[in-house]
C-alpha cells in the first residue's frame, strides 16, 4: 500500500524578482540645544551622530554585516550616511543617496525645534499625533506629497536591485511611511522605530510585504534606552 503523501509547512521565500530591503534607521542625532538650530541641508536639519549614535552604527554594521548586502543606499542627510559607513566601508561599497529617502519636512518645526515642541509637550505635536498628519506644522511637507515621493525612492531602489538584498538607511517618518504603505495601517502605526533598529520589506511588482519591525537585538541595552523623536 502506497504511503500517503505529505505536506509540511512552506517557508517564506521572497517572489521572483522582488527585492528586499533592510530598513535601517540612522544612529541617535546629536542633542537639540534650546535656541540653536541643527545646520540645514535643503532645509531639513541635519544633525550629525551623537557618540551613541556611533556605537549604534557599529552594531549594526555588526549585525548586517553578514546578510549578504547587494547595495546601500542613504538619504542627502548626514545622519543617514554616518551610520551606513561602517557597513559600507566593511563591505567595500558605496552608498548610494537617494534624495527622496529624506525626512519628512517639518516647516517651522525644522532645525531641531519639532524634538524640543515634542518633548515639552507642545499642543500642535499632540494635534500631530491624533490627526495622523505631519501637515498640521505650519509650513510642513503635504501628507500627500510625502507619500509620493516616499513611494517612489522605493520603486526606483527596487527596480534596480531586482532579486537582490538592498540596506537602506533612513529616518524614522521614512521608515513609517514605507510600512504603512506596505501594509495598508494607519499612518502613524509604525512612527516608533527605535535608533539603528531594523525592519524588513519585501517588494514585489503587485505587492510589498512586512517581515519584520523594529528588530534591536543587535544593540546593547545602553543604546536602546532613551528612544529619540522621529527625526
Amino acid at each position: 500500500m502506497d504511503e500517503p503523501r505529505v505536506y509540511r509547512q512552506v517557508r517564506f521565500a521572497p517572489p521572483a524578482g522582488s527585492t528586499e530591503l533592510l530598513l535601517v534607521r540612522h544612529g541617535e542625532s546629536e542633542v537639540s540645544v534650546a535656541g540653536q538650530s541643527f545646520p540645514l541641508l535643503d532645509g531639513q536639519g541635519d544633525p550629525g551622530l551623537s557618540p551613541d549614535g556611533v556605537a549604534q552604527a557599529a552594531d549594526v554594521c555588526t549585525r548586517l554585516q553578514g546578510e549578504d548586502i547587494d547595495a546601500i543606499y542613504v538619504s542627502p542627510l548626514r545622519r543617514t550616511a554616518q551610520t551606513a559607513e561602517p557597513l559600507a566601508r566593511r563591505l567595500g561599497m558605496t552608498p548610494a543617496v537617494e534624495r527622496d529617502l529624506r525626512e519628512v519636512h517639518l516647516g517651522e518645526w525644522e532645525g531641531g525645534v519639532y524634538r524640543q515642541k515634542v518633548i515639552e509637550g507642545d499642543p500642535l505635536g499632540v494635534r500631530i499625533l491624533a490627526e495622523q498628519r505631519w501637515d498640521v506644522i505650519p509650513g510642513a511637507e503635504a501628507a500627500e506629497d510625502f507619500a509620493r515621493r516616499v513611494r517612489g525612492a522605493v520603486e526606483r531602489i527596487t527596480a534596480a536591485h531586482p532579486d537582490q538584498r538592498v540596506a537602506v538607511f533612513a529616518h524614522g517618518g521614512t521608515i513609517g511611511e514605507i510600512l504603512h504603505q506596505a501594509t495598508g495601517s494607519q499612518p502613524f502605526a509604525f512612527m516608533g522605530a527605535d535608533n539603528a533598529s531594523i525592519s524588513h520589506v519585501v517588494v514585489s511588482d503587485d505587492h510589498w510585504i512586512l517581515r519584520r519591525y523594529n528588530d534591536t537585538s543587535h544593540l546593547s541595552a545602553r543604546l536602546t534606552a532613551r528612544p529619540e523623536p522621529l527625526t
